[in-house]
């Protein structure tokens, strides 16, 4: 059955909606703004699995860890979400994919991480807004680097660094 113009034309805004809606989450957690991370959400129980930093039951969940990992002065970081392929399943129901590009600089540790990953995501529209509902996300590379002196050193290179060496809290209580 062919779609109508207008089918085509709400999946396309559909779309775009959802990119918009992870632009603004990764804008977001860039900014240090917590209010604005969690309006990207469904209300509600949901699933959320971040691996190493934690995986939580809820919206309110996981931006109360974010408040305690991110929102210090010498966490700075930036996420680049790229390639997204994105199905709508329904009207009102989707799923995604994202790469992900993320660097933390830690001033106090002098240390940088970059990882790369990939997030599956489901979306839910309600009232009309599309929301993330569901999200995971696997890391497939991880380059941690000590930048204390004039000359950089490499800690680690992988796929995924030990605990010891990655460990989310440890950067967020300087």
């Amino acid at each position: 059955m062919t779609a109508t113009l207008e089918q085509r034309l709400q999946a396309l805004e559909d779309i775009e909606a959802i990119k918009q809606l992870k632009h603004r989450y990764f804008l977001a957690c860039d900014n240090k703004q917590p209010e604005a991370i969690r309006a990207c959400f469904v209300d509600g129980p949901m699933t959320i699995d971040y691996g190493r930093v934690g995986s939580f039951d809820s919206a309110d969940a996981m931006v109360a860890v974010y408040r305690q990992l991110a929102c210090a002065e010498h966490i700075v970081e930036m996420h680049h979400g790229q390639n997204p392929v994105i199905e709508l399943l329904g009207p009102e129901q989707a799923r995604g994919s994202w790469g992900l590009f993320y660097l933390l600089i830690d001033t106090q540790q002098q240390r940088c991480t970059q990882l790369g990953g990939l997030y599956q995501d489901e979306y839910r529209k309600v009232d009309g807004q599309w929301k993330i509902s569901r999200t995971a996300i696997e890391m497939q590379s991880t380059q941690i680097l000590d930048v204390s002196e004039a000359i950089v050193r490499r800690i680690f290179a992988g796929r995924s660094a030990p605990t010891e060496l990655d460990d989310p809290s440890a950067q967020a209580g300087g």
